[in-house]
């Protein structure tokens, strides 16, 4: 049995995403964030305090996207995934990676320093510079996505998750203004899919009946809507 500890809208959205793609039965529990300041009892399944937190039978995992690379690889061979024989393994490997390493992490910052800290310990030049940051990175996309649809394969893959994260987070903080002209088409591409759609209204529900306010955490909600 699968089952996946989840935050509103968090990083752990990333497998939700994969799992409503590939149709895989899961079991989806919901926590308020951060889950280590206000679910304490959450260090008892994973002492890190982060989300995602994914289990498969015996397994356990914390990264977003080595869970998605995990039910990809596992669960949609030939779909989701980009096996190793593949002109595009490589290209679908580090796609799959940018969206975190490259393309998260500045927005933490900027999350972090604009909204997160107590108000004498923000820092509004950390976060406009990691925000240009984010953009720089993102742009290098544009001339890819001018010519094709999804970044590799010729197909939604769980790098398009990796990615679409990104810009899902980028526009719960307010980023998203600046996205080019073919990073907004890709990403109102991703959001119009059938599995984003379920995955949105599998957190939301899950989140009204297990007591979790189905919005995104307040200290993201001042940065956009959703």
């Amino acid at each position: 049995m699968i089952t996946l500890h989840h935050c509103v809208s968090a990083r752990s959205f990333r497998p939700l995403w994969a799992l409503e793609e590939i149709g895989v039965p899961y079991q989806l529990k919901m926590l308020p964030f951060p889950p280590r300041v206000v679910a304490r009892e959450f260090m008892q399944v994973n002492p890190l305090g982060t989300i995602p937190a994914f289990n498969d039978d015996a397994l356990f995992m914390t990264e977003s996207a080595a869970i998605c690379q995990y039910l990809a690889a596992r669960y949609s061979p030939g779909a989701l995934d980009v096996a190793s024989h593949e002109a595009d393994f490589g290209r679908y490997l580090n796609f799959l990676h940018f969206g975190e390493a490259t393309l998260t992490f500045p927005q933490t910052l900027v999350l972090r320093y604009t909204h997160l800290e107590p108000p004498e310990r923000r820092q509004p030049q950390v976060a406009e510079d990691y925000a240009k940051w984010f953009h720089a990175r993102l742009r290098t996309l544009v001339p890819l996505l001018e010519r094709e649809a999804f970044l590799c394969a010729g197909r939604f893959t769980a790098a398009d998750i990796s990615v679409g994260y990104a810009l899902m987070l980028a526009e719960h903080i307010g980023l998203h203004e600046r996205f080019a002209e073919p990073i907004a088409r890709y990403w109102s591409r991703l959001r119009e899919r059938d599995g984003f759609q379920r995955a949105m209204r599998a957190q939301g529900d899950a989140a009204v009946a297990q007591g979790v306010s189905p919005d995104p955490s307040p200290d993201m909600r001042p940065f956009g809507s959703r």
